[in-house]
């Protein structure tokens, strides 16, 4: 019956091999489920509950997945965007997670409407590609610093606004351990690397002291229970932002952040997982993309509801690709899995900062590999794309790189000869991004 659902004869596959391509892809994102309550948890959200709802809209939205496509591409809350989340929207622009949890619902409908439309591929060929490289690359670079951050290793400075940690500080030098343990199994293409880089921390931090003394992982009070309610998050989002002029004039410009920023990174997960698995026609295209568009902005809205930032295919789902999966029935594995783990909350709540730091690292490195294709010998692509870079994690916030990045292409082109380079729908975003910095449309208020 599986064999026939999903076609596993046509795509040269097994039920075994798309177990273990499932059980491959899991352990290779598992370290979600301790990083995403932890990055959003900055926010004031309930950190037990949103465990839960990181494994149920991880599980959820990628049974949607492979029911809607049987592409073997797993889905979860996505890092960067719940970077963006937390510290651009709710810590950056004082917005309640509540009404932070709107806009990724109203985002996730306008999503849908456009996929159904077929809008949404037209918005994302109307971004330059060197342009979509460097956001990628930005918020890489972002999320890297946040887990060097959050670690100790580097802390503010009065004078040059910030410097190395303390060294000598039990975290820290977990932290640098984990990292430098992460990137060796990475580099030797160790399954599971970033997860067994945060287990490993987690397990040396029972034996290493923090500065208060204390030691760095606390022993669980169980190793398995009954998953944390989600009532404090579920259904909690808010939609003030849609009542007032001046609200909206502040939610626009991270509404349309959050809508580019999802865009890339599925579009560009969907296409790089689905070329390794053989997916993608002789021109380059790929089959049924209409129904993987549907499935991610139907998972968006889902994650607003139960109470987490926007869910994004994962690249992690390369790794179950390079094991063998091609079809949906790896990612359902990947799925029941992901609904198993809610029974260790206790073990994932002790997880401290210096072991989800080197996963912060180490994705946010995956991500600023690509910055290879953006071709830096020509000014008036490198101009735009290392402004993005530079001032996604420069001012904290990956909407003011986006803009800078769209502002310097328009003026660029604009004044260079090369209008064409930029479609009518680039200029436009850019405009909304000049009216922001001119105070028009502030994301702060």
């Amino acid at each position: 019956m599986l064999s026939r659902f999903f076609r596993l004869a046509d795509h040269g596959t097994t039920v075994p091999r798309e177990l273990q391509a499932g059980l491959t892809t899991f352990a290779a994102m598992a370290y979600i489920l301790a990083v995403n309550p932890s990055i959003l948890a900055n926010t004031g959200m309930d950190k037990p509950a949103l465990i839960t709802v990181t494994a149920i809209t991880a599980a959820v939205s990628t049974a949607i997945m492979a029911l809607l496509t049987n592409f073997p591409i797993a889905l979860a809350p996505g890092m960067g965007i719940n970077a963006f989340f937390t510290f651009s929207i709710c810590l950056g622009a004082n917005v309640p997670w509540s009404e932070a949890l709107g806009m990724v619902f109203v985002n996730g409908v306008v999503f849908l409407v456009l996929s159904v439309t077929g809008i949404r591929e037209r918005i994302i060929s109307a971004i330059p590609y060197p342009l979509k490289i460097a956001i990628t690359c930005g918020i890489g670079l972002f999320i890297a610093y946040i887990g060097l951050q959050k670690s100790g290793i580097v802390v503010a400075h009065a004078q040059t606004l910030t410097t190395y940690g303390n060294f000598g500080s039990g975290p820290v030098i977990l932290a640098l351990a984990g990292i430098g343990l992460a990137a060796v199994l990475v580099a030797r293409k160790v399954p599971g690397a970033i997860v067994l880089s945060i287990l490993a921390v987690t397990l040396a931090g029972l034996f290493v002291a923090g500065p208060d003394g204390r030691r760095v992982t606390e022993l669980p009070s169980s190793i398995v229970s009954l998953p944390a309610s989600i009532s404090p998050v579920f259904l909690k989002l808010t939609f003030h932002f849609l009542t007032d002029v001046q609200s909206f004039q502040k939610a626009l410009p991270l509404i349309l952040t959050l809508l580019l920023v999802d865009m890339f990174d599925n579009i560009g997960t969907l296409i790089g997982v689905t070329k390794r698995a053989g997916y993608l026609d002789e021109k380059g295209n790929l089959p049924n993309a209409g129904r993987a568009l549907v499935a991610d902005s139907t998972a968006t809205i889902l994650s607003a509801l139960f109470g987490t930032s926007t869910v994004v295919s994962y690249i992690e789902s390369a790794s179950g690709v390079a094991a063998g999966g091609r079809t949906g029935l790896s990612t359902l594995t990947t799925a029941t899995l992901m609904l198993l783990a809610l029974f260790l909350t206790p073990l994932i709540l002790v997880i401290p900062p210096a072991a989800t730091a080197p996963a912060l690292v180490i994705v946010g490195i995956f991500m600023m590999q690509s910055v290879t294709e953006i071709e830096m010998r020509d000014f008036f692509v490198a101009a735009p794309a290392v402004l993005t870079i530079l001032a996604i994690p420069l001012t904290f916030s990956i909407a003011e790189g986006i803009g800078l990045g769209l502002i310097a292409s328009a003026l660029l082109a604009a004044v260079t000869g090369r209008v064409k380079e930029l479609s009518p729908i680039g200029y436009l975003i850019a405009g909304v991004f000049f009216l922001e910095f001119f105070h028009i449309f502030p994301f702060s208020g």
